[in-house]
């Protein structure tokens, strides 16, 4: 993962826009985080699942189960009935629900692409996306981790922790739309792949360690931010 100034990066209406702030300090107080954790896309894709409504050590311990049992692959998953799949995943959580999800990704992954995640990725963002929304149990979220941590696409992903950070700092509201929080970093920032992996995942950090439902601002790196 390189390292991003910034300034040649962000810019709004042709000014540097406080996004640009945002990340940099961020980025200077954090590091580079690499994130999304998983060997292939499709790993990350399944993760993109587990981690609803979940925490991401729930999430570990469920693809162990897949690993160690041996079907963390598109065939080997697809071969495996509803209650096997339900019990491997319990960890996650819902997992009954999950495994469902899980069955229809599937599905929809072996109906439109053989079951290749490399096919996938070459399909035009804005139509994948569409269809990745038409799957059962996949909302905006989860499509987008999906698109930009599996596929590389230049999508941004909004989830609570970017809600909560830019609502706090009187930046967007934070019961504006997703689509309204996404066009905001998509006139921002410019269209990168790395760039938004990387501010995503700073946005996480800072969420579970200071940005939480209970703010804990001191030593916040936000904190004084105008």
């Amino acid at each position: 993962m390189g390292v991003w100034s910034g300034g040649e990066h962000v810019r709004y209406n042709g000014k540097m826009h406080q996004l640009e702030h945002v990340y940099r300090m961020l980025f200077c107080f954090f590091g580079p985080q690499r994130w999304w954790p998983g060997k292939t896309p499709f790993e990350i894709a399944i993760g993109a699942i587990l981690t609803q409504n979940t925490n991401w050590t729930n999430v570990e311990r469920a693809i162990e189960n897949l690993k160690r049992h041996g079907v963390l692959s598109p065939k080997a998953l697809y071969r495996l009935s509803g209650a096997n799949l339900a019990s491997l995943v319990r960890p996650a959580g819902y997992y009954r629900v999950k495994a469902r999800r899980i069955r229809c990704f599937l599905e929809f992954l072996f109906r439109h692409y053989g079951g290749r995640m490399e096919d996938m990725a070459r399909e035009e963002t804005d139509i994948i996306r569409e269809k990745l929304l038409e799957i059962h149990g996949i909302g905006p979220e989860t499509a987008d981790s999906i698109l930009l941590y599996a596929l590389e696409k230049p999508v941004f992903v909004i989830d609570a922790y970017t809600r909560r950070v830019l609502a706090r700092h009187g930046i967007m509201a934070y019961e504006r739309s997703y689509e309204a929080f996404q066009q905001l970093f998509h006139s921002a920032i410019v269209r990168d792949v790395r760039l938004y992996n990387e501010y995503h995942a700073l946005f996480v950090r800072l969420g579970k360690t200071f940005c939480r439902a209970r703010p804990q601002c001191d030593g916040c790196p936000l904190r004084g931010l105008h």
